[in-house]
Formats: structure tokens, C-alpha cells, sequence
């Protein structure tokens, strides 16, 4: 495994460098599709870069006011529904009695996050009657045609038609997206009892009949029943042209109707409350700020420092994929969240490295040295580092989005130090002092004279000698 670790370093190392690479296609953690297709992009947050926000306010009658909790009830599902949509460092919250204001950091599509929101999520089973819309000839898979067509995706259903089942018999925990060699994207869905039983009844009685699955009065999808569906789900399939049009089908269902339907009553595009150039002083600054620890390292440790040097680059690289692959929306609360890790990726060096040369002065190899270094450093970094990420972690759970954003990036960042310091910098650093040229104690920071005089007394401990 010691043998195979340089060149993992390096392959995690290159997919890092054509991640990090304007222009380059991944497969993205929130939002996967069919393949390595989706373009990469760093986000930045509403601070940084703008975004859309909508004011909403429910629709009620006179005496029918909604109550706080109920109002809580709708930003909390807004939240949800967004969230799948793989915004970040989104903003949703009660503006009085009766609206809600959203605000999504850069986003690409305002008409879907504005359509996808205010959806009452109202969705209902409904038989074609087969006098009117024919059925599927099951010995020969041939539509029997009707006196009318079979309402495609998008257009509204016959009103007059009844509804056999509803979204509120749904049961919310059978609702997810799934993939399937044959059907492509599909949405899998399941009832709670009694209308479970009844479900798998009704199928049973119109098999080979048409049916329409409608949402907010316009059909999503019209399959025949080819069987009756007795299992605990059943399967939304065809007419998914990706996953996030299925995904947006699911995040309806599974979050409910809302308990009031909502307008809109406004919706611009705000600008970034910092702007670019605030954004370039700070990015200048971080910069700065890394460098300067780049030359203490440097000057102070030495070979070491070059080690830890080339492991922060390194570290660097890594994290900034992985906040593209996510993604992670990046606000100025994240950009500090990830300088703060930067210093503990150094911090964790300096352990190793001063364990080093004391081992050094008494009076080891430089091989055994090192290891040692390492071996004696890790109980101390390991728990400064665990209790960073509880920390974090707290912030994450319980905090405001903008400091959930600050305890992701942390998170991440001290992850990744560890990684980094443990592994990256101690396989460096293996390959290093087995060279000829680092057996030289300056570049360890240690004197000559006491590196040769320790080292000798080693050596004659080890022999069981004396030195006079």
C-alpha cells in the first residue's frame, strides 16, 4: 500500500487539476445525471455575486387568515423545495402575517425556481375512461384507439373527469427519483394504508386501461396499466427527459401541498451587497495572507517548509474541486471559513516538524526521525482537528444559512488538512530523506555540530558503547 500511495496522490492530485480547469465536466454530488456530462463552476453567494428574489403572499379569504405556524409551515416547504434544486446559501423567510420573501444566490433559471415554489403540489389519479380514450391490447402491445387522444405531458385534463386518488394519500417516505436501465429517470411513489389496498384493487380492475397522473390539472404522465401495482410502490416512468425534471416532480410530492396557495408579488434581481471589487481585495488579501505563511514555512523549517509548501498547493487544489463538485456556494463568511483551514493545515505541520527535530537532537536517523515525527504528532492532531469538526459541525446543524455556509467550507477544509498533513506531507517527505542531499541538518534546522555529536551518541547507544 506504501508503494501504491505516490501515485494515488498523484492521479487525486491531476482529477483535482481538471476539475479546478475553466470549462471542465463532471458528475456534480447535488445534481448527478446520465454520465460525466454537467458543466463545473465555482458559486458564489448573493454577497459576492447577486441573485433573484421573490416576495410571495398566501391567498386567503376574509376570516381565514393563516397563523404563524401555518405561515412557518410554507417557508419551510419554499426551503425544501429549493434546496433540491442545489442553490445554496439560500435565504427564505416570513415577511409579516402573510408573505414570504425568497432570495437564491446566481441563479441560471429564474422560471423554474419561481414555478417550482409556488406549486400547490395538488396531484391526482385519474381513470381515462377506455369508451372515450381507448386501451393497450396486452397480448399485442397495440393501442386500441378511442374517440379522443390520450392527453399528452403539459396539457390540461378534462375537468369533468373524477379523481380516483390523491397526492394526500401519498406516503411522502416511498417518494424518490430513481434510475433505470430500461426506463431511464423515473419517480417511484407508494400510499399509505387504506388507500394502499385500494390502490392495488383499482389496478387490478383496469388493467390494460389508461390513466393520468396530473399535477395542479395538467398531466405529467399517462401510462396504461399493464399489471396491478400490489407491491408497496409504484413507478412514474417516460416522458423524464433528465433528472431534474423527475427530481421536480418528486420534490412536489414529497413535500406537500402547501396549506395555502401563494402569489407572487414581486421579483427582481438583486445585485451583489459586496461587489467585485470587495470580492477582489479579499481574495488579494487571502492570497496575501497564504503566502506570507508559505514564506515563514519556508524560511523557518526549511526542506520541511518546501514539503508543507507543496502540500498546501496541493491541499488547495483539492478543496476547490470539491467545492465545485458539490457544489458549495462560496460567501465571504465561506472564503474565511477556508483561509481558517488553511492555517490548521500549516499548524498541523509545524507539529510534525518540531516532533522531527526533536527526535533529531536525540540523536535518531533522519529516516527514523521522521517517522517518528509523524507517529508522535498525530494524537495531537487528530484531536485539535475532531474537535474543530464537532464544532463545525454544531454550526452546521443549528446555525443561520450563513453560517452553515462558513461550517461547511471548515468542515471540508480541516478534512482535507488532515489528509494533506498526514499523507500527502509524510509520503513527500519519505521519498525526500532517503536522497543523499537531505542528510544535511541545516535543512532541518538543526546545527551541524549537534546534529553529528546526537547522532554519534545514537549511534554508540545502539552499540552498546560509550563515547569519550
Amino acid at each position: 500500500m506504501r508503494r501504491l500511495l505516490p501515485f494515488l496522490i498523484l492521479i487525486l492530485g491531476a482529477l483535482a487539476i481538471y476539475i479546478d480547469m475553466p470549462g471542465s465536466r463532471f458528475m456534480i454530488v447535488s445534481q448527478p445525471d446520465d454520465g460525466f456530462t454537467q458543466p463545473l463552476e465555482t458559486k458564489l453567494g448573493l454577497d459576492l455575486k447577486g441573485g433573484l428574489q421573490i416576495k410571495y403572499k398566501a391567498v386567503y379569504g376574509p376570516g381565514n387568515a393563516p397563523s404563524s405556524s401555518q405561515m412557518e409551515v410554507i417557508r419551510t416547504i419554499m426551503e425544501s423545495r429549493i434546496n433540491t434544486t442545489g442553490a445554496g446559501e439560500i435565504v427564505v423567510q416570513t415577511v409579516g402575517s402573510d408573505q414570504i420573501l425568497v432570495e437564491v444566490p446566481d441563479v441560471k433559471d429564474p422560471d423554474a425556481v419561481r414555478k417550482l415554489v409556488a406549486q400547490t403540489g395538488t396531484l391526482e389519479f385519474i381513470l381515462l375512461p377506455p369508451e372515450q380514450y381507448g386501451h393497450m391490447d396486452l397480448n399485442t402491445y397495440q393501442a386500441v384507439p378511442g374517440t379522443k387522444p390520450v392527453p399528452l405531458k403539459g396539457e390540461k385534463i378534462d375537468p369533468t373527469l373524477p379523481a380516483q386518488f390523491t397526492g394526500a394519500q401519498l406516503d411522502a417516505g416511498k417518494v424518490q427519483t430513481v434510475y433505470d436501465q430500461t426506463d431511464g429517470w423515473t419517480v417511484q411513489f407508494g400510499f399509505q394504508e387504506p388507500a394502499k389496498s385500494e390502490f392495488a384493487t383499482w389496478t387490478g380492475d383496469h388493467r390494460s386501461d389508461y390513466f393520468a397522473i396530473v399535477l395542479d390539472g395538467k398531466v405529467v404522465s399517462a401510462p396504461f396499466l399493464k399489471t396491478a401495482i400490489t407491491t408497496d410502490t409504484g413507478v412514474i416512468s417516460g416522458g423524464f427527459q433528465s433528472r431534474a425534471e423527475a427530481d421536480e416532480l418528486t420534490t412536489v410530492l414529497r413535500y406537500g401541498a402547501l396549506p395555502y396557495p401563494v402569489e407572487e408579488l414581486d421579483v427582481r434581481e438583486i445585485p451583489a451587497t459586496l461587489g467585485q471589487s470587495f470580492l477582489n481585495q479579499t481574495l488579494f488579501a487571502g492570497a496575501v495572507g497564504i503566502l506570507l505563511v508559505m514564506l515563514f514555512m519556508l524560511i523557518y523549517y526549511r526542506l520541511p517548509g518546501v514539503v508543507a509548501d507543496l502540500a498546501l498547493v496541493y491541499y488547495g487544489l483539492v478543496v476547490l474541486a470539491i467545492f465545485r463538485i458539490i457544489p458549495v456556494t462560496l460567501t465571504l463568511a465561506g472564503i474565511a471559513g477556508f483561509v481558517l483551514s488553511v492555517g490548521m493545515a500549516v499548524d498541523a505541520n509545524i507539529l510534525i516538524f518540531e516532533r522531527t527535530k526533536e527526535e533529531l537532537r536525540a540523536g535518531k536517523t533522519l529516516i527514523a526521525a521522521t517517522e517518528a515525527g509523524f507517529n508522535r504528532a498525530w494524537n495531537s492532531i487528530f484531536d485539535s482537528n475532531v474537535s474543530s469538526m464537532i464544532t463545525a459541525a454544531i454550526l452546521y446543524f443549528f446555525g443561520s444559512p450563513t453560517v452553515r455556509g462558513f461550517a461547511l467550507v471548515l468542515m471540508i477544509g480541516v478534512a482535507m488538512s488532515m489528509f494533506s498533513a498526514i499523507t500527502v506531507s509524510r509520503t513527500m517527505l519519505r521519498g525526500i530523506v532517503q536522497q543523499r542531499f537531505a542528510e544535511r541538518a541545516w535543512l532541518f534546522g538543526v546545527s551541524n555540530e549537534e546534529f553529528q555529536a546526537r547522532a554519534l551518541q545514537g549511534r554508540y547507544r545502539r552499540e552498546g558503547r560509550r563515547h569519550v
